[in-house]
Formats: structure tokens, sequence, C-alpha cells
């Protein structure tokens, strides 16, 4: 039975290592980023300038005088349609 026993400890042992290892790391990784952010300049926002106006295109690229004459035709389809 002792050598389960110390196969245990050797376990716990090797655990605790590693949980102190990665924590020491994590914390070295974090006080490094921490110090970077302060020499490093921060990026600058550009102000957006006035955009000219002129004739957009939706997300599919179709101008909107092409949708305002297609919705102008199904709407008199429908019209037609419900009269008949």
């Amino acid at each position: 039975m002792t050598d389960l026993g110390d196969a245990l400890w050797q376990a716990a042992v090797i655990m605790a290592t590693g949980m102190v290892v990665v924590f020491v790391f994590l914390s070295i990784l974090i006080f490094l980023v921490h110090l970077l952010a302060k020499f490093a300049p921060a990026d600058q926002i550009e102000e957006p300038t006035a955009a000219k106006p002129a004739v957009t295109q939706n997300q599919n690229g179709i101008k909107p005088d092409v949708i305002a004459a297609i919705s102008a035709a199904v709407h008199q389809y429908r019209q037609a349609k419900s009269t008949s």
C-alpha cells in the first residue's frame, strides 16, 4: 500500500509543480502585455470625411433606380392580377 501512496504523492507534486509553472508563466505574460501597452503608441483614429453623394448600390450591386423600376412593375402586375 505504501507504493500506491508514494505514486499518489508524486502525482500531486507533479500536478502542483505544473500549476505553479503555468501560473508564473501567465503572470509574466500579463505583466509584459501591460508593459507593452504603456510603451506602444495608441492607434490613431481617423475622422471620417464627408462622402460624395453618388449613386450607391445595395449589397447585391443593383442600383436604386433599377430596384424602383422592378418594384413599380411588380406593383402594376399585382394590381392587374387582383382586378381580374
